[in-house]
């Protein structure tokens, strides 16, 4: 009897073959040598290699040795959205779909979460082959605490945005792993500066992995006045958590009463100004409703 993921029917009428699979496998960052014996295999046995770049794919292969078994195509940005409808039938009719991407692993801040969603979607079997990534490779040669951290993409482009940003890490009390142009990492680290303290601590990883890999640490002032004069190659930055602040009680409570003024809710109001730490919620509105008694 067939279970139902088997009979599950597609939208074109066809059927799920349990056999079809998509497989996530991280790309070597810089070293070859870095690409596991899975990589190797699944290169040369699945059906389709979907690919960022398919000129890198075939130049991945030749370095490793090994011939592309299926067919070949393309996989990027301005792509994805209309190669997806057909990587996700072929892996409902039982092709084994490889995805992978110039470097690190697909779907971090890479082509492949349509696809993913796609098939998770469609009740497909998604499985990954780990291996390089940029984000925890920087994280683990960062000398910042590790535990806890989380990944923030690319940093915004313009000024505005980047310092909007900068602004929701006042607070964050995770260590942040973010990626930066080299053309923008001066303006992005002295924008830090400005918003976050001269003294928070951090870590920019450039070429993570290949020759000229260098891991400069310092603050925030510090590693801001070494790329001033201009960075090249790929770049990792890894920021310190935040240490909680204490705040001044009687400030949050001006600034509660002046939400209040603006038409905010007070309870609200206690949410806002306590949102970053610092202080309860619970104790910022028994301090308004007292100072308000004894007005």
């Amino acid at each position: 009897m067939m279970n139902s993921r088997e009979a599950a029917d597609l939208s074109d009428g066809h059927t799920i073959d349990p056999a079809g699979r998509l497989v996530l496998a991280a790309t070597p960052m810089g070293q070859v040598h870095d690409a596991s014996p899975r990589l190797r295999a699944a290169l040369t046995s699945a059906d389709i290699v979907a690919a960022e770049d398919t000129r890198r794919a075939r130049n991945l292969a030749a370095a490793l040795d090994v011939g592309i078994g299926g067919s070949l195509v393309s996989y990027y940005d301005q792509v994805e959205a209309a190669r997806t409808p057909a990587l996700v039938d072929a892996i409902a009719g039982g092709s084994t779909v490889l995805l992978i991407t110039d470097a690190g692993m697909p779907s971090v801040s890479d082509p492949g979460f349509k696809l993913v969603a796609a098939c998770a979607d469609a009740g497909l079997r998604v499985t990954c082959l780990p291996g390089p990534s940029a984000v925890t490779t920087a994280l683990a040669v960062s000398a910042l605490p590790s535990e806890r951290f989380c990944f923030d993409g690319f940093a915004p482009r313009r000024a505005g945005a980047r310092r909007e940003w900068l602004t929701t890490l006042l607070d964050q009390p995770r260590t942040t792993v973010f990626f930066e142009s080299p053309h923008r990492l001066a303006d992005t680290l002295a924008d830090a500066t400005e918003v976050l303290g001269r003294d928070r601590r951090a870590a920019v990883c450039r070429e993570l992995t290949k020759t000229y890999e260098e891991v400069r640490r310092g603050t925030l002032a510090e590693l801001a006045d070494w790329a001033a004069d201009g960075v090249k190659g790929e770049i990792t930055v890894v920021l310190a958590g935040a240490t909680a602040r204490v705040r001044d009680m009687a400030d949050l409570v001006e600034e509660v009463e002046q939400l209040v003024a603006d038409g905010v809710r007070l309870k609200e109001a206690c949410q806002e100004v306590t949102r970053g730490g610092g202080a309860s919620r619970r104790d910022v509105y028994q301090a308004v409703l007292a100072r308000r008694q004894e007005s």
